[in-house]
């Protein structure tokens, strides 16, 4: 769904192009030293030890899982509420998903249903997979003193949530593991590219040798099976760029989330939640309404792009009808989000017109189950 406003634009200018013909005019377009160099600064922006470039986020998220051990025959813990990627990285390590549901506020893992479900399983679970959600942070603490009590790696697929921060610390350092997307939509990008980092050297090691055919740091002894994930200079180069200009980035994200928090904060639309502490990074600014199809189509005819993000959950695919799930919370979620424009490239004007023409121009429902301090409860 596009528009005069459109729901993504990604930030592209002549420092990207700088550091692509630096990299251009040296010969080395692939793998190479400015890959070394934006592994070790994108570590060091989410405050872990390593950094491991990568071709895609699912081959981070993949390559993130193999690193911390697992494999065929494993049970895999995440939600059903993300892009299928999540789950199909699960299944690329010959794992299986579980699905636990969600938090019907903040759309990410509710740790009371996430213990429920892993209390539920008549078999130990590897690792568990903790999406941050439209740039949101998870409720790392608690999901991290489950994992610890159920012996499961944590792994953060924090592919929506580069800038986002859990009380002061940004996320990516708050697992064992955790996976990035640069992929153009993203709040930074490398055209297609992603990022494993850690702060376990083990891992590291292992995650470096997956990307590279199983190959050790030098020489052609291949010590176990892996693939081709390796991400390219010129990705490199434009990673390094971008990160530069990450923090602008989030600050426009973030100033454009707040003015519409004003603008829709008296109509039906359900606003995005943030809890205490959680430093939300916008990849998506999401609002619930009961009647998405009625607002899409009423936003198209003013020229303002949208998104679902998802109109269905991962279970609910075809590619995914072989499990028996029940996640009502996400179903519902899943007929009601929708996302409104909130990148970094939109002028004041611009998220000016969209919160006010959701507020004075579109019809909006309540959506069920939306918190009181949103939508007015009804009489009866």
């Amino acid at each position: 769904m596009t528009g005069d406003i459109s729901i993504a634009s990604p930030v592209l200018g002549d420092e990207e192009l700088d550091c692509i013909e630096s990299v251009v005019e040296s010969g080395m377009i692939a793998d190479g030293p400015e890959v070394r160099t934006f592994e070790s600064e994108f570590a060091n922006y989410c405050d872990a030890d390593h950094g491991v470039a990568t071709s895609n986020g699912t081959t981070a998220l993949h390559t993130a899982l193999e690193a911390v051990g697992v494999g065929p025959g494993d049970r895999v813990l995440t939600t059903p509420f993300s892009f299928v990627a999540t789950a199909n990285a699960i299944r690329f390590a010959g794992a299986e998903p579980v699905f636990a549901d969600i938090d019907p506020e903040t759309f990410n893992l509710d740790p009371e249903r996430v213990e429920a479900t892993l209390e539920s399983l008549d078999s130990d679970v590897q690792a568990m997979v903790v999406v941050h959600l439209y740039g949101l942070p998870a409720p790392m603490d608690e999901l991290r003193d489950i994992a610890d009590d159920y012996d499961v790696a944590l792994v953060e697929d924090a592919a929506q949530a580069h800038g986002a921060e859990y009380f002061g610390t940004p996320v990516g350092s708050l697992g064992d593991a955790a996976s990035f997307s640069f992929y153009p939509t993203k709040n930074m990008t490398t055209g297609e590219g992603g990022m494993v980092v850690t702060d376990d050297e083990t891992v590291a090691q292992n995650a470096a040798s997956f990307v590279n055919h199983g190959r050790e740091t030098d020489g052609y002894r291949h010590v176990s099976l892996g693939h081709n994930f390796r991400m390219t200079s010129v990705a490199a180069a434009m990673g390094r760029a971008q990160l530069e200009r990450l923090p602008g980035f989030i600050e426009n994200r973030r100033s454009n989330a707040a003015r519409l928090d004003e603008l829709l904060a008296d109509t039906d639309a359900a606003t995005p939640t943030v809890p205490d502490g959680f430093d939300h990074s916008y990849h998506q600014y999401t609002i619930r309404v009961g009647n998405r199809d009625s607002v899409v189509e009423q936003l198209d005819e003013r020229g303002i792009g949208c998104g679902i993000y998802y109109p269905r959950c991962i279970h609910d695919q075809p590619a995914y009808d072989f499990l028996d799930v029940r996640a009502p919370v996400a179903e519902r979620v899943a007929e009601q989000a929708l996302s409104i424009p909130v990148h970094p490239s939109l002028t004041e004007a611009e998220v000016e017109r969209v919160g006010t023409v959701l507020r004075d121009e579109v019809t909006i429902d309540p959506p069920a189950g939306a918190r009181a301090s949103t939508v007015e409860a009804s009489d009866d």
